[in-house]
């Protein structure tokens, strides 16, 4: 989705000599994913990124799976995720298949390292905190409510203002995109679109760090971690241009569709992939017909899961939901409001909920981590007896 971006010196043209202002070579990069037919950013590094001091012993990171075939709706306190000082190792994952993790995290402390996710781009959204995300693209500042979109391959650090940061991730093994039916045949937004570029916050502030030492990246591929160590810092880029970036997207400037009647999630969804896709539940008026029943029907998502992950506001279709709390309605099995939720909605105005919905296309296994904060008894949650 990103569109042409271009930060710092570059020369006219690609694949040219380009001097720095000692007499060297900038060492040109192309970054990018899906070959060479994808997006992509050509970067000019002072030194070639290429050189590695030492390569430490990798170990594994993979979740560990403790129901590999479910089919019950569930829900999970998130808030109760332990805060942990490190970064990575307070990432816990709790649902995955094959196209994707999902988990959250609760980091209280910068990272002094570098990191790169070398399988996944990765979406986090910005649950508590605010900081500033330092890549070779630039700096992009962050805050409550923001989605960060981060492409595969991107080397970063992850500078929080406070020690109270939680963080929802997606990690997808496809590119991360605006859905398609929102853009023309070249890439633009379109009018009816729920939001538009210049809602989309791209890298500034461009700082080239011309320093060699020992750089510690930690890149995650195939389950495992593999410390490096580089020889120059990965930020050298004196300049790039192109359409792989990442960038931030605030869930406060989705302009949410409504309608007379009930409209279905999809009018919510924010951004796709392959295999999933991402909604935002935002503030908004109801349903406007003089009969509307503002609350969701029943409905059996037969070919997806839903995950709905709650931030802020009263969430009108459940009974008992805080902030930081999942629910998981299996693919197989209808799910609808809470009982009461119906008659509640029937002549309401607006709501002041705030969500964000990930609908993965094939089942979720579920994590020990998941279950250690399970909320227990959910699936009977619509007993009214």
């Amino acid at each position: 989705m990103p569109f042409y971006h271009t930060l710092g010196v570059i020369p006219e043209k690609r694949h040219i000599v380009s001097r720095q202002p000692n007499g060297n070579l900038y060492q040109e990069e192309l970054v990018g994913t899906q070959g060479f037919g994808g997006l992509s950013s050509l970067v000019y590094h002072l030194y070639a990124p290429t050189c590695v001091r030492q390569k430490g012993k990798p170990y594994s990171v993979k979740p560990e799976i403790a129901i590999e075939n479910g089919l019950n709706a569930m829900s999970f306190n998130g808030f109760d995720i332990k805060p942990v000082a490190d970064y990575m190792e307070s990432r816990k994952t709790l649902f995955v298949n094959a196209a994707m993790h999902v988990g959250l995290a609760a980091p209280m402390e910068s990272t002094p390292y570098f990191y790169k996710n070398a399988d996944a781009d990765e979406m986090l959204f910005v649950h508590k905190g605010s900081g500033v995300l330092e890549t070779m693209y630039g700096s992009l500042k962050f805050a409550y409510g923001d989605y960060i979109v981060i492409p595969r391959g991107t080397v970063y650090q992850i500078n929080f203002d406070t020690p109270d940061n939680k963080l929802l991730y997606i990690e997808s093994f496809d590119p991360i995109f605006t859905p398609r039916r929102y853009r023309n045949d070249f890439g633009q937004l379109l009018e009816h679109s729920p939001f538009c570029e210049r809602d989309i916050k791209r890298p500034s502030d461009l700082k080239t760090c011309d320093q060699k030492g020992d750089f510690d990246i930690f890149i995650k591929k195939k389950g495992m971690m593999f410390p490096y160590t580089y020889a120059n810092h990965p930020f050298d880029v004196a300049g790039w241009d192109g359409y792989h970036y990442p960038y931030t997207f605030s869930i406060f400037n989705f302009e949410p569709i409504t309608g007379r009647i009930h409209m279905p999630p999809p009018i919510h969804q924010t951004f796709e992939s392959r295999n999933f896709v991402v909604c935002s539940f935002v503030p908004r008026l109801y349903d406007y017909h003089p009969l509307a029943i503002p609350a969701p029907y029943h409905h059996s998502n037969i070919d997806s899961d839903e995950i709905l992950y709650y931030v802020d506001g009263d969430f009108m279709s459940r009974n008992n939901i805080k902030a930081g709390q999942f629910t998981l309605h299996p693919g197989g099995i209808p799910h609808g409001p809470h009982p009461g939720a119906i008659e509640r909605s029937i002549g309401q105005k607006e709501t002041k909920e705030l969500a964000v919905m990930i609908d993965p296309f094939n089942p979720v296994m579920i994590t020990k981590e998941a279950m250690n904060i399970e909320v227990d008894g959910y699936y009977k949650s619509w007993l009214t007896e």
